[in-house]
């Protein structure tokens, strides 16, 4: 996986950022989601790298990444923290401005990114996901069973780490493990096995549920809008078109919106690769190669 692509590690202020890098061009940024690291796009950058220079890093928390410590309102877990990682990170490597790419929580910290840093990001395409906010406020019983495990990992230190240590595979895994390269899976479980790796994780959903959902609100109440074109796609077998108008939604946020589904689940890089590129490369072609 990833041939021709080099492996970095690069130390921002708050936090050493593990990253792969590779192709030539206009930069895009690529970040994962849950319980995954960077090499959750194994068959989406190197078709990228033909035209881009592509970078896929691990969140803080995540990966190969750092582990923080925590604080008691979860700062150094939020969205706001990990874009600052990926920002800083991004002009050492000398992108002044990029697009993003971000699947589950990858897409809400590069959402994120785009409110606080729109010098930065010159374009957004997130994955399976509307804004934090936008779950909590209309959380219903279809969303709680739905996602039950936003609830379950947002509880108070140490009751989630504890359960999941027990047997990682089992929760990490509950969805099923076809859809993955055996590989990338043997990278997923070499991590999401580890104890610290666990509670940054768990740090993760717990900042979600409380300063990350503080400053979505707050953008909301002040009208603060996305000013980048920004690309939303979908898995129509997973539950975010059955609970939302998913692009209706976006609007709400965003000045430019575009995007659909894709018939897979919610792994939409690993699960259907070629028609995530058929619609990420010219979103990416007209907003970054104009």
């Amino acid at each position: 996986m990833f041939e021709g692509f080099t492996q970095r590690q690069i130390a921002t202020p708050e936090a050493v950022i593990n990253l792969r890098q590779g192709g030539h061009g206009p930069a895009v940024l690529l970040l994962h989601g849950h319980p995954q690291t960077h090499v959750m796009w194994h068959r989406i950058a190197p078709r990228l790298a033909d035209h881009y220079t592509v970078i896929c890093a691990d969140l803080r928390g995540y990966g190969d990444s750092s582990k923080p410590p925590t604080t008691p309102d979860h700062e150094p877990y939020s969205k706001r923290a990990m874009a600052r990682d990926l920002v800083e990170a991004m002009h050492i490597l000398g992108h002044e401005r990029f697009a993003v790419v971000g699947h589950d929580r990858g897409g809400r910290c590069a959402y994120r990114m785009a409110l606080d840093h729109p010098k930065r990001v010159a374009a957004l395409s997130v994955l399976d996901i509307i804004p934090t906010a936008e779950h909590f406020q209309r959380t219903d019983m279809a969303f709680a069973i739905g996602y039950w495990h936003w609830f379950f990992l947002a509880q108070p230190y140490d009751l989630p780490e504890r359960l999941i240590a027990a047997d990682p595979e089992a929760f990490y895994l509950r969805r099923g493990r076809a859809m993955f390269h055996e590989e990338a899976l043997a990278e997923y479980r070499r991590c999401f096995t580890n104890p610290d790796t666990i509670h940054a994780m768990c740090e993760d959903y717990r900042a979600g549920a409380s300063i990350d959902m503080r400053l979505d609100e707050e953008d909301q109440r002040a009208r603060r809008r996305i000013s980048c074109p920004v690309q939303a796609l979908w898995g129509l077998k997973n539950g975010l078109e059955r609970w939302y108008d998913v692009l209706a939604v976006w609007k709400d946020w965003a000045h430019h919106v575009e995007g659909r589904g894709i018939d897979c689940g919610h792994y939409l890089a690993e699960e259907a690769p070629e028609e995530t590129l058929s619609a990420l490369e010219p979103f990416l072609a007209k907003t970054m190669r104009a």
